[in-house]
């Protein structure tokens, strides 16, 4: 039990970073110019967004497919580094500048970039998939108004547990990767002496359905699900889930949710006041979707312990809506403001 409190404690704590590190971000990344959208409020933008991750999951089978990994792991590093930039180019102060560039900042993406390629330990993954996390969700977060953040969190639920429960692409998708040791999913240690370097990555299932086990963080009797533990923040099945020395955690489930809570905080519905919280920019409808995504992993966490796994984002994207309308509420937000759709009405 010592375990499974720690690690459900490492768990919120990492989402928590990545929740308020958005926070943090949304007003910096405004001001610097980083909305990437011209309307926010267009929900198209959403769908947009759902087709470019369906692209970039074809892309990706095909490359595992062809024995191209290499090629994922330079368009993830390089995805890590253009996101760190972004966000070390508010945070770290511009004392010197080239060619109208913070020398320091794009000094410390190279670095997070250079320490994915060389030394990839679980910690270097999991403070990359911070930084990489709350800057992917501040910067969709001030680009996708009210409405387009709930129907992407909406459509992204339905696509995740269609892609676990049914078509099951996750799964190769998620052991193909795993062995690159790249900041696709954060790394929860549950021994004193895990090394990811050391960890041989999820087992593969043979030809003759038996696991091959190379020791890697534990014994599995089901390569398929363990692989889809790792892609959607699930521990793996076992008859004792902490009878393993990590769990994995898909980036992504931190990053969906925390879209909806710095959406919340920045375009404000109902004109909901600001929190006087310094360093941030907090609303309650924002205090309500990050209080329902820490929930929604509390209950994902719970159900996994009891060993079956189980698709993230139903459960995280459904109680980060619940929270931001319950949050909306307690502001006394009306319904259709909180939901975006009060322009067309």
């Amino acid at each position: 039990m010592k375990r499974a409190y720690v690690a459900v404690a490492a768990t919120v704590g990492i989402f928590a970073f990545v929740q308020v590190g958005a926070l943090a971000l949304v007003e910096p990344f405004m001001e610097a110019g980083y909305q990437t959208v011209e309307d926010p409020t267009d929900p198209t933008n959403s769908l947009l967004y759902v087709g470019a991750i369906l692209v970039a999951t074809v892309v990706m089978l095909a490359a595992i497919r062809l024995g191209v990994d290499r090629l994922i792991q330079s368009l993830i590093v390089f995805a890590a580094v253009f996101l760190a930039f972004y966000v070390f180019s508010v945070v770290v102060p511009p004392l010197v500048t080239y060619g109208g560039a913070n020398v320091l900042a794009v000094a410390a993406a190279v670095a997070l970039g250079a320490g994915l390629l060389l030394y990839p330990e679980w910690y270097v993954i999991d403070a990359a998939g911070i930084v990489m996390g709350a800057g992917a969700a501040g910067l969709f977060g001030i680009s996708f108004g009210l409405a387009p953040a709930l129907l992407l969190l909406v459509v992204l639920a339905v696509y995740d547990a269609i892609s676990v429960y049914g078509t099951e692409h996750m799964l190769t998708l998620a052991s193909g990767v795993m062995d690159l040791r790249l900041p696709v999913v954060f790394v929860v240690p549950l021994t004193l002496s895990y090394s990811f370097l050391d960890d041989e990555g999820p087992a593969t299932l043979e030809d003759d359905g038996e696991t091959d086990d190379d020791g890697g963080s534990g014994g599995r009797d089901d390569a398929g699900d363990d692989a889809a533990d790792a892609a959607n923040g699930d521990p793996a099945e076992t008859e004792d889930p902490f009878a393993r020395d990590a769990f994995f955690i898909g980036l992504g489930d931190a990053v969906i949710p925390t879209i909806l809570v710095a959406s919340a905080a920045f375009f404000r519905p109902g004109g909901a006041a600001l929190l006087d919280v310094p360093g941030v920019a907090l609303t309650l409808p924002a205090l309500g979707a990050m209080a329902g995504t820490l929930l929604g992993l509390l209950a994902l966490m719970w159900m996994v312990m009891k060993g079956r796994a189980h698709a993230g984002l139903p459960l995280l994207n459904g109680g980060a809506i619940a929270g931001y309308l319950l949050g909306t509420v307690v502001a006394g937000v009306s319904l259709v403001e909180a939901v975006g759709i009060a322009p067309y009405l």
